[in-house]
């Protein structure tokens, strides 16, 4: 029944699979050790481009890695790798950030620490259900709304007089809908069914942006 939202592509050799899912876990361990690394560098040690994104507190919130497990499974040639992958790019990021926090900057937030390999543990089901996002009919244009409506309950506050959140999570959005882009009907049932998931997401967890 789900083939016919999308099939897995059953022509990637298994060579190419693990190549995949290595540079997947070692994407993850480069990208936990820099957001750590750029965690211990003093604000006015970065690029003034840096500065203005605020680019360190932009890797200490969640949409932007919503957005990297996003691409991550849709990109995957089926739901059982996009799972495989995803929990690969976490266990690298979350391992390489906390084994640093650990070894070198000794310190260990263990609660913090918790709620990240918890977050590892379960990504698994969601990157299973999001690889269908880019496949056909209704479906898909109800998981993609969804995954749209996360990202944009980070980018902009709708109960607080309609305004922008960060700017950087407003690019992340905009990455989203390009990621998962449809037909002019579709496109339009996505946004749709996004503004309902941001408002509830910010009704149920005000402080998740």
């Amino acid at each position: 029944m789900l083939d016919t939202v999308r099939t897995p592509n059953k022509n990637v050799t298994a060579q190419r699979k693990l190549l995949f899912s290595v540079l997947i876990l070692v994407f993850g361990i480069l990208m936990g050790l820099g957001s750590k690394m750029l965690d211990e560098t003093g604000f006015n040690e970065l690029p003034w481009i840096m500065q203005r994104l605020d680019i360190t507190n932009f890797l200490g919130r969640f949409a932007v890695w919503i957005f990297i497990a996003v691409c991550i499974s849709v990109y995957s040639s089926s739901p059982g790798r996009a799972s495989l992958n995803v929990f690969l790019f976490f266990l690298g990021m979350t391992g390489s950030y906390y084994l640093y926090s650990a070894l070198v900057a000794g310190l260990f937030p263990v609660r913090y620490a918790l709620i990240w390999f918890g977050i590892t543990v379960v990504s698994p089901l969601p990157a299973f259900v999001c690889w269908y996002a880019s496949g056909r009919g209704w479906p898909a244009v109800v998981i993609s709304g969804v995954i749209v409506g996360v990202l944009f309950s980070q980018a902009v506050f709708l109960f607080q007089g309609i305004r922008l959140a960060h700017v950087t999570e407003l690019i992340v959005w905009l990455a989203s809908l390009a990621v998962l882009r449809r037909r002019p009907k579709e496109f339009a049932a996505v946004l749709g069914i996004s503004l309902v998931t941001a408002a509830l997401v910010q009704l149920l967890l005000p402080y998740w942006g």
